[in-house]
């Protein structure tokens, strides 16, 4: 009996043979032997996707051609051909398919990598041969041996393939179909491109764009909060009353009885002062989004990145299988990390001082380990000169996840938190401080000390009479943040905390919208398209993206819930309490719903389209129009170019038209230098026809006297 191996991409297919005892290279794989077999095996491997869904026009010649009259595109049935990069790995793979009498799936161990091998598989025509699963988290030699010694069922994981399957339909049925749709009718209003439309991507899309939206929007409102400063016998402190008010008329009729004005001194007494013990316990190890979110605000790195690089490590067999959405280890993960605690401690340069040498729930629970536990080391601990070999961001990437798996043998953090109230004519104000008692695994993992995380008080007594001086502060509402790489992974998985209450135990139940596995994909995608870009970490929606956020308002593709609700049905076909045919049919429904309402709103007034062909004015280099477009003011003729965000801040058109009339703008504010610093300036045309800043000289207001 023949037995093939198939894996899915030549590093595995290499890691999977240096674990057997004598390996034969061959064209497009390995011969191997091993006790573990008693038949001929041989390994071989893909790249990735080998075969993709067809065309459009394999199915039928006039859907070449992009017209409404041809939508929807709804083929009998579909079909798969071989990437024509990869065609001849796919002929090497065949043949030893053809030959095998068993299958054993090797891919990576994830939906993924089912729907990948099995969609060579059936294109090969093998899909009758019996299979064997090989599933693992790590790639090391004695976890790839022990996978081999328990292969599983194949069957048992063929609902994984199916419901891949069905969503890479499902994607392509809304890509081809809705993307033609909003492209053609946006292009007969006068827009130019394609715009692409996708089951996940487009409701990410529109949440950045939501925030923009907020952010833009925000109108800053003023408000005061009241304070008092406190003199007692051992010290001073501050004290906070707990409401705001809008203006500071209206605190100083509130704290009738003090001298607000000028300021003056009057008794107090001390109503209550508490300490208690507060125990904050090692934060939860790494599911993929988590270190994702962590290495971009710590390094400023994407998180298709992070999950490269993480990969890399995986595949250097330092850190365990990375696509992971659980923050969970097994016993047995939990056994093998304590064995080997004091070499990761050496590697780590830490010391664990009276180290937790007992399993904790928090952490180690088989019940929430369903396929793959948390992203931890490895058995393999590198020596220094090997980390030393690996690249900067790899020996980053592998501390962070180092540091805070040791960080679970760690101690808890431990402080003394301390309330004073303090009674002032009835009012009471609020003062919290802390005192820290034990670092704990705040140590191990480097986090930095905040303010907050001591602010000693003074010792006082209860009914003690101390001295209080009452005092204003005026402030301004913020707005939200605008998203980063790491905040917006982050927002995805909990997407459901702010959906409305029918989708929130949906969104909850499978982890938002996207999974661990694609969410940074679909980020690049969208850079890719054009819809979106980072400017010092921060994401933007493009002038591109905002036509399409325009143009979907109120429209369910734009739907996070709606995306929740076709991602619960996906989960159904993989615990087979779903079809595939039913998804399908209910897709096909959602996009002749789409392609019968969407004209009529795009051909409505109530989208504003937020570029027009109208010139801004006069190119200064060549005399040309300078016209809109999606990035860029710019010329039509030559290569003059307005950027339409310069340095964090929003250009808008009429900034456009008056710098290209008079050389200059008037003075224009929030400006963010690289350093994070709001400045304000002039923006001039130089002699080179270049945009440049000019500083306005400060002035000091003269006091009339």
């Amino acid at each position: 009996m023949k037995i093939v191996i198939l894996a899915e991409k030549p590093s595995q297919a290499k890691a999977y043979a240096d674990s057997f005892k004598s390996k034969q290279k061959i064209e497009g794989g390995f011969l191997i032997k091993d006790a573990l077999f008693e038949d001929e095996v041989a390994i071989t491997y893909g790249y990735g996707h080998l075969v993709e869904l067809q065309a459009p026009e394999s199915y039928k010649p006039e859907w070449k051609k992009w017209s409404l009259n041809e939508l929807p595109m709804f083929p009998e049935s579909y079909q798969f051909k071989v990437a024509k990069d990869k065609r001849a790995q796919f002929r090497i793979v065949k043949r030893l398919l053809d030959e095998a009498d068993e299958i054993i799936v090797a891919t990576d161990s994830d939906r993924e990598g089912e729907n990948i091998a099995r969609s060579i598989i059936k294109v090969s025509g093998n899909e009758h041969k019996p299979t064997k699963r090989l599933w693992i988290n790590s790639l090391e030699n004695d976890e790839i041996r022990k996978g081999f010694e328990s292969l599983r069922p194949g069957e048992d994981y063929f609902s994984s393939y199916i419901e891949a399957q069905t969503r890479q339909i499902s994607d392509w049925l809304i890509g081809m179909n809705i993307s033609r749709l909003y492209t053609l009718l946006l292009q007969q209003k006068g827009l130019s491109g394609v715009f692409s439309i996708g089951r996940v991507q487009t409701p990410t899309l529109y949440l950045i764009w939501q925030r923009q939206q907020e952010i833009e929007n925000f109108e800053p409102q003023t408000y005061f909060e009241a304070y008092i400063h406190v003199n007692a016998a051992q010290g001073t402190y501050v004290g906070k009353y707990k409401d705001t008010f809008k203006t500071l008329p209206e605190l100083i009729d509130f704290f009738k009885g003090f001298d607000v004005i000028h300021q003056q001194e009057q008794a107090a007494r001390i109503a209550k002062v508490e300490t208690k013990e507060k125990k904050e316990y090692a934060p939860r190890l790494y599911s993929l989004s988590d270190i994702q979110s962590q290495a971009n605000k710590l390094y400023k790195v994407s998180p298709a990145t992070t999950l490269k690089i993480v990969q890399t490590l995986y595949e250097k067999k330092l850190v365990s299988y990375p696509r992971t959405d659980c923050h969970y280890i097994t016993p047995a993960e939990y056994a093998y990390l304590k064995k080997n605690l004091e070499g990761y401690c050496e590697r780590a340069g830490v010391e664990i001082k009276d180290p937790q040498n007992y399993a904790t729930k928090r952490h180690v629970d088989a019940s929430k380990v369903q396929e793959h536990y948390a992203i931890i080391p490895t058995k393999k601990i590198p020596t220094a000169a090997a980390l030393a070999k690996l690249g900067p961001m790899e020996q980053r990437l592998y501390h962070l996840i180092l540091r805070r798996t040791l960080a679970i043998f760690a101690q808890p953090y431990i402080y003394d938190e301390t309330i004073i109230l303090t009674d002032v004519n009835t009012k009471i104000f609020k003062t919290t401080g802390r005192m820290i008692r034990q670092l704990g695994w705040k140590e191990i993992i480097g986090a930095a000390k905040k303010k907050k995380d001591e602010e000693k008080l003074p010792i006082v007594e209860l009914n003690e009479v101390v001295q209080s001086r009452l005092y204003e502060k005026e402030a301004e509402t913020k707005a939200p943040p605008a998203y980063t790489e790491g905040t917006l992974i982050t927002a995805m998985k909990n997407i459901g905390r702010t959906a409305e209450d029918e989708a929130k135990a949906i969104l909850k139940a499978i982890e938002g919208i996207g999974t661990e596995a694609t969410r940074a994909s679909i980020l690049e995608t969208l850079k890719r398209q054009d819809y979106i870009e980072v400017t010092a970490n921060q994401l933007q929606v493009t002038a591109k993206g905002s036509i399409l956020c325009e143009a979907i308002v109120g429209v369910e593709i734009s739907s996070a819930e709606m995306t929740a609700k076709w991602e619960s049905y996906l989960k159904k076909i993989h615990d087979k309490t779903g079809t595939q045919e039913a998804f399908l049919g209910s897709i096909q429904r959602f996009i002749q719903h789409l392609i019968a309402t969407v004209p009529e709103q795009i051909g409505t007034e109530k989208i504003a389209i937020p570029m027009t062909e109208e010139p801004l004015g006069i190119c200064p280099s060549c005399g040309a129009s300078v016209l809109e477009k999606f990035k860029v003011y710019g010329c039509e003729k030559c290569d003059f170019v307005i950027y339409k965000k310069i340095l964090n801040k929003k250009i808008s058109r009429p900034m456009c038209s008056k710098l290209l009339k008079s050389r200059r703008t008037a003075l224009i504010k929030g400006f963010l230098s690289k350093k994070g610093k709001k400045f304000n300036a002039v923006l001039i045309l130089d002699d080179a026809n270049k945009v440049a800043f000019e500083f306005i000289p400060f002035k000091p207001k003269v006091k009339k006297s």
